[in-house]
């Protein structure tokens, strides 16, 4: 199982052509992928969304498990910044990950790497 971090998914809404790849298993499987809604405030952030851009990643959000950031999480993820100096978006992705037991997907391993008992994947 696996937890998926802003940036890959911004490649991946992008159709960059690895991040397409390494996801679409992943999205298709029956098994539950996560989303913090630290991403999900993220990726509907961007200051280049069109209405297109809103509604595609309305569908993608959909097809994951979003977790909210609730005080299990926060608290993992103020032990996170305490330890490593994560910026806090950074810590609470991470915390989701940790939270749920998955690994999380994403292109940000050198900061992610310094996180204790987090599973990472590059792609």
């Amino acid at each position: 199982m696996y937890t998926f971090d802003t940036n890959i998914l911004v490649y991946y809404l992008g159709e960059e052509e690895s991040a397409v790849e390494a996801l679409t298993p992943i999205i298709a499987s029956t098994s539950p992928v996560y989303l913090s809604t630290i991403s999900e405030l993220e990726l509907l952030s961007l200051s280049s969304l069109n209405f297109q851009d809103f509604h595609e990643i309305g569908k993608l959000i959909r097809r994951l498990v979003t977790v909210p950031l609730d005080s299990r999480i926060a608290r993992i993820a103020s032990a996170i910044r305490r330890r490593v100096k994560l910026k806090t978006p950074d810590a609470a992705i991470a915390a989701t990950a940790i939270a749920t037991g998955t690994t999380l997907i994403t292109r940000n391993v050198k900061d992610f790497e310094k996180v204790p008992n987090l599973s990472i994947q590059a792609v």
